[in-house]
């Protein structure tokens, strides 16, 4: 019998023992594995090392011992970050008596000042990594430290020294630390640093701090693309407000008054924030810092700025007695925001050395509770602003919760072929070129309609009464309406943003209701719908209004139809040639009016009359009309009686011949 490992890999010479496991030391396993440290080995993961010496720069300014900043560009790549702060320590460090600070601080991994808190309140640098791997993975760094009036220098290439760290003498009127360095093309090939990153970087943290100027300066040889200076002095004394207004560049908003502000915490920390709704979608954006580090993945502060803006609103719209805005989630209030946050925090917690998402569990709860009241006063200062918003913010929950409708309907859709409501009677032409379908007031026209139809290219829809009036109903209505769904399934076109021309089941959609006030409802209803929700439909001509009569006027062998009581006089007056009596019958609905009479007055393609629902021209020409139009269905329809009671009282003396 075989043994089971004889089909084990024949065994090779190689061997594996203790003198095989290495052990990295000092700077080496920066190099070794610098993805590990700065993200890769890229342009972006590059700039990482000009962001972390001016993240050092940074803590100095906020823990208030420095006022000015300075990062400079030469045309050799090389990369100046000067503070005035109090310099990098230079005595000998306590554990290491035969070393200065500064080497321990550039030389060793996890050495740093901001591990106790005690140094600094709150600090980008968390780590004690940062400087030293910019240290180890350049072939230039050279270090200046004014301290104490005396100005010390020392040298590294590749992360080790070309010495120790040198007395220069005496010096006047100057502190703070200078670094100097060239990234090492060993790690980085021909990567370089772009004017416009570092200076997008260095504006940003102006920003941030409010007590610090930083001062910009590129080597004019170097390329730099429109907006970047070659030198400027940044200062931002309204922080954030003046970051979200630069970043707007005068784009339209939808709230004149950003929601800005900032709140010391208990801790000595801070939040600051500036939130606008631009007018446009397209100018959202969401940046959001943790001790002046950005933080483009977002996290935990975030999730507390969402949170209160989103509980703000939907309470405002409780308080307001807005249904609307109940269905409203984070994605909905804050999707079209423009939205800047700044956090200073003690010991704060990321995801990873590069920091780019904040996990420092209680920084949700700090930003909600510093924010929600303000918020809430910010709600209530402007109210007519603050409807605007609720209303955009509802119209998109709605808009959302109609796409994941569509989507439920397609699919099912795709499950079942073709899924049409029962109720309708569909035409037999397969293609939709003549083919039309009448949408028809209760089942009773519906088999008036049906008996009456041309069926290869006539369909027939029934409706149950008046359908559901979409510009004062909320999405949940409109989702469960079964009237509107059989419409939109019907039509096979889908509705809102998702409305697709080419799959539209009928040339012509004719609205046939009854010739009296309560048809003139339920036509003004379905209108609505088409205008609401599928426009398109409406622009390219598909729309339709049928002309019932109302009267039969009969004179012997002759009858003819009135569409109303003026046509009905006029036809009595000229329509007969006679003198015998004219009877008059008046049709109670479509449904009491023989097939054959339906047929002949508001069917049959020779003979009918329709009305074409038109729009005005989506152009800038015709923009007014289609906003008065846009007012006029908001007006009439919307969910605000007042503007109907207005419109009312202001057109009451021209109404005339009133059915009631």
């Amino acid at each position: 019998m075989p043994d089971l490992f004889d089909n084990l890999a024949p065994k090779t010479t190689d061997s594996y023992s203790a003198k095989d496991i290495e052990v990295l030391e000092g700077l080496e396993p920066v190099r070794r594995r610098p993805g590990m440290y700065i993200g890769g080995t890229d342009e972006r993961a590059l700039h990482h090392l000009a962001a972390e010496a001016l993240d050092n720069a940074m803590d100095e300014a906020v823990a208030g011992h420095a006022t000015r900043i300075e990062i400079e560009l030469a045309a050799d790549g090389i990369v100046s970050v000067r503070d005035n702060g109090r310099g990098m320590p230079v005595d000998p460090h306590p554990r290491f008596p035969d070393k200065s600070a500064l080497e321990i601080i550039l030389t060793m991994l996890h050495s740093g000042g901001k591990f106790s808190g005690e140094a600094y309140k709150t600090s980008g640098g968390l780590h004690g990594v940062g400087i030293s791997v910019v240290n180890a993975l350049t072939d230039m760094l050279e270090i200046e430290v004014a301290r104490d009036r005396r100005l010390w220098r020392q040298c590294y290439s590749r992360g080790i020294p070309a010495g120790p760290v040198e007395d220069c003498g005496p010096v006047q009127n100057r502190r703070g630390t200078t670094l100097r360095f060239h990234p090492d093309p060993e790690i980085f090939g021909e990567a370089a640093f772009r004017p416009a990153t570092l200076y997008r970087m260095a504006r940003s943290k102006a920003y941030l701090f409010r007590g610090v100027e930083i001062r910009w300066s590129c080597d004019p040889s170097l390329p730099r693309p429109d907006g970047v200076p070659q030198e400027a002095r940044l200062h931002f004394p309204n922080g954030l407000g003046d970051f979200l207004a630069a970043s707007l560049d005068g784009s339209a908003v939808l709230t004149p008054r950003p929601f800005a502000g900032q709140v010391a915490l208990a801790d000595g920390g801070s939040v600051e924030w500036a939130v606008t709704w631009p007018e446009d979608d397209d100018d959202a954006f969401c940046h959001s810092y943790c001790n002046t580090i950005p933080t483009p993945e977002g996290g935990t502060h975030e999730t507390g700025l969402r949170n209160a803006l989103t509980r703000g609103i939907k309470g405002y719209g409780e308080l307001t007695a807005n249904r609307r805005i109940a269905q409203a989630t984070g994605e909905d209030a804050t999707a079209g925001a423009a939205m800047l946050l700044s956090l200073f925090l003690r010991d704060p917690q990321f995801q990873g050395q590069t920091k780019e998402r904040l996990a420092s569990a209680e920084a949700s709860r700090l930003v909600e509770n510093a924010l929600r009241d303000h918020f809430d006063h910010w709600l209530g200062a402007d109210p007519a602003t603050t409807r605007l918003l609720l209303d955009r913010i509802a119209d998109r929950a709605e808009e959302r919760q109609r796409r994941r409708q569509q989507k439920e309907l397609s699919r099912k859709s795709a499950t079942r072929k073709l899924r049409l409501p029962g109720k309708l009677t569909d035409c037999t032409r397969d293609s939709a070129e003549g083919t039309e379908i009448f949408l028809v007031e209760g089942d009773s026209a519906g088999g008036s309609a049906k008996q009456a139809r041309a069926r290869e290219t006539q369909a027939i829809l029934p409706l149950r009464g008046k359908i559901l009036n979409v510009a004062s109903a909320s999405a949940d209505k409109m989702r469960a309406n079964q009237e509107l769904s059989d419409i939109i399934l019907a039509l096979g076109a889908e509705s809102g943003a998702r409305y697709k021309e080419d799959a539209l089941r009928y040339e012509r959609i004719v609205i046939m209701t009854d010739a009296d006030v309560d048809g003139a409802h339920i036509a003004s209803l379905l209108m609505t719908f088409f205008f609401r929700e599928m426009p398109k439909l409406v622009d390219n001509g598909h729309l339709f209004l049928a002309l019932p009569p109302l009267y039969r006027l009969t004179q012997g062998d002759t009858t003819i139809y009135a569409r109303d009581d003026a046509h009905r006089e006029e036809l009595m007056r000229s329509g007969f040639a006679g003198r015998g009596k004219i009877e008059v019958s008046r049709f109670k609905g479509l449904g009491e009016m023989p097939a054959r009479y339906l047929w002949a007055t508001t069917m049959d393609p020779a003979q009918r009359t329709l009305l074409r629902v038109k729009l005005p021209a989506r152009d800038e020409d015709t923009a007014d009309g289609l906003a008065r139009t846009e007012r006029l269905v908001e007006t009439l329809m919307g969910r605000r009686p007042e503007l109907r009671f207005d419109y009312i009282q202001k057109n009451a003396r021209f109404a005339h011949d009133l059915d009631v």
